[in-house]
């Protein structure tokens, strides 16, 4: 007898989110493995603190020229996957469904995104407390109708069994767009952007901070300080893909 599951598969025949290949009636995920083969790793050796590629693997904990130079406040960053703006040209790719996702309005791509993280996240839940999306102004927010952030900070939440916190950390100021601004613009573009209104609920925690992609870092810099401020005892970073 045909379950539930196969029936709308059977009416609603299922395609892969990415390229629209046909996925069968037995599928129970939205990215076939084609295009899941297809995500491209960062490129080794990774900074130990920021998650990004070093210059050069001279031994020992490799940390990158930036980190180096002004150590972050987050405690690390990591991310599963590179991204490359190039690749937004093609429909199939993860740049491209990651811009449809949260330019597209197309909420339902959430829950494909989520199986781009694999089997297992670069975090354990050992030393984190909650986890927290990076948030949207009220206007964004409204206009776009959801927090594409929100849906995979959710997930992430949910493979680690953490508490998933997203009143915690709220953007206070509308900020311009970070496209085409360089590292310092975009820090003077967010200061003071962020705010966390209730700091008892972040007082003392590790809190691990979550958003779909990493630029130069200046975004999750300033909620990480934030969030510092608020008297949370460490930040810990993951994006999805991230921009090198």
């Amino acid at each position: 007898m045909a379950t539930v599951a196969q029936l709308l598969n059977f009416l609603y025949p299922p395609q892969c989110a990415a390229c629209g290949a046909s996925l069968g009636l037995n599928a129970s995920t939205r990215v076939c493995a084609a295009c899941l083969a297809r995500v491209e790793p960062l490129p080794a050796p990774l900074c130990v603190i920021c998650g990004g590629p070093v210059e050069s693997a001279a031994g020992g904990e490799e940390r990158c020229s930036r980190c180096i130079a002004v150590p972050p406040r987050f405690r690390r960053a990591r991310s599963i996957a590179r991204y490359r703006a190039s690749a937004e040209d093609d429909p199939a790719s993860l740049p491209a469904l990651l811009r449809r996702h949260k330019y597209g309005l197309d909420q339902a791509v959430g829950r494909a995104l989520a199986e781009y993280l694999g089997a297992t996240l670069p975090f354990s839940r050992d030393d984190l407390d909650l986890v927290t999306p990076v948030p949207l102004h009220r206007r964004r927010l409204w206009w776009r109708g959801f927090n594409q952030a929100a849906l995979l900070a959710g997930e992430v939440a949910r493979r680690l069994g953490l508490p998933l916190d997203i009143a915690c950390l709220v953007r206070i100021r509308a900020t311009n767009p970070q496209t085409y601004r360089h590292h310092d613009e975009r820090l003077r573009n967010v200061h003071r952007a962020f705010a966390a209104p209730y700091p008892s609920r972040v007082a003392g925690k590790c809190v691990l901070l979550v958003d779909d992609v990493m630029t130069t870092g200046a975004t999750v810099e300033e909620c990480a300080r934030t969030l510092l401020d608020a008297g949370a005892r460490a930040v810990d970073v993951f994006t999805l893909a991230r921009v090198v």
